[in-house]
């Protein structure tokens, strides 16, 4: 594999790239990124990727639209380096909130970002939990969704909660599918937080679908952004009798006071991945924030896409069968 791969990190994911090639056995790639006084990107990979199969680590957070033109620019230069394959992998995959239209001349900016990486030369995307699944068909390219879901069950299941006791709560009538799979690992009933969105970033919770009086409640979500929905939800959880909260999330954005508002909540515990890095700042301003890797699934998807074997097999350490 050694020769025939390179794993280049732009510069948003650096830790997480070290990572995987640490997993994998195999040198990070070198490569430059510069960003100029006038705002242009230029990425230029500092070794030969003539015939290798190339893979770019990379999410597309905060600051969004630098991050993603950063892989554009890569993916050009690589391409005009004749790389064999080039494979992105997109952890937190930006725009993916504009998904549809929800008003009339609203863009659907996560199918031009996919229609933006297709035509800069991508051959392959992998991504953690898409927020809508729809926008794997926005690619005409192979796309791995994975889902951090089992990881998380994992962790829970590793704290021994007597399966009575467990509530596992959708924050929303979308989230159901999601929360079926963490309740069906860990043998427990769900929850539906009952709630509208007047506007974005604001949410008015209004009831909850099921019963969570006295009981140990797990809400599990995709994204935390401001973290003001999650909040709301969890403390009509709390109204209703709620003995213990935690949170399970793919994507921590945290935009905002969003930390200081999940230390001041009946949250107990936010499990995350690092699909979006926690900066130190963020971590200093926190108790109850825990990090969970995603750094071995994506060095076990690079080994499977590289074999041709199942990417679905990055889920045998968890022991889901659903999922394969």
């Amino acid at each position: 594999m050694v020769k025939e791969t390179v794993v280049f990190a732009l510069t948003s994911s650096t830790d997480l790239a070290a990572e995987v090639c640490r997993l994998l056995d195999l040198p990070l790639g070198k490569i430059k990124v510069e960003h100029f006084a006038d705002g242009e990107i230029l990425v230029e990979p500092q070794e030969s990727v003539r015939g290798r199969s190339v893979f770019i680590v990379q999410s597309t957070c905060t600051p969004v639209t630098e991050h993603l033109m950063e892989v554009l620019v890569c993916i050009d230069a690589c391409k005009r380096a004749s790389a064999g394959s080039i494979n992105i992998i997109m952890p937190y995959y930006g725009y993916a909130r504009q998904d549809r239209k929800a008003k009339p001349r609203q863009p659907i900016t996560s199918k031009l970002v996919a229609n933006l990486l297709q035509v800069a030369g991508a051959d392959r995307i992998l991504t953690f939990d898409l927020h809508a699944a729809q926008i794997q068909g926005y690619f005409d390219i192979p796309i791995d969704d994975l889902t951090a879901v089992p990881m998380i069950g994992q962790y829970f299941k590793a704290k021994n909660f007597n399966s009575d006791d467990i509530v596992v709560v959708s924050p929303d009538h979308g989230g159901v599918v999601r929360a079926r799979k963490l309740a069906d690992m860990l043998d427990a009933p769900i929850a539906i937080i009952d709630k509208r969105r007047p506007k974005p970033n604001m949410v008015e919770a209004q009831n909850i679908i099921g019963d969570v009086d006295g009981k140990i409640c797990i809400v599990i979500d995709d994204i935390c952004d401001t973290a003001g929905s999650l909040v709301a939800g969890c403390q009509i959880l709390k109204d209703h009798g709620a003995t213990e909260i935690y949170t399970g999330i793919t994507h921590g954005v945290f935009s905002k006071d969003a930390i200081a508002k999940i230390e001041k909540s009946a949250i107990k515990e936010m499990v995350i991945t690092d699909t979006i890095p926690l900066s130190e700042e963020k971590k200093a301003q926190t108790t109850k924030i825990t990090v969970l890797s995603v750094a071995e699934m994506i060095a076990a998807a690079i080994d499977a896409i590289q074999n041709h074997t199942q990417v679905s097999l990055v889920y045998t350490k968890y022991d889901y069968d659903s999922y394969k």
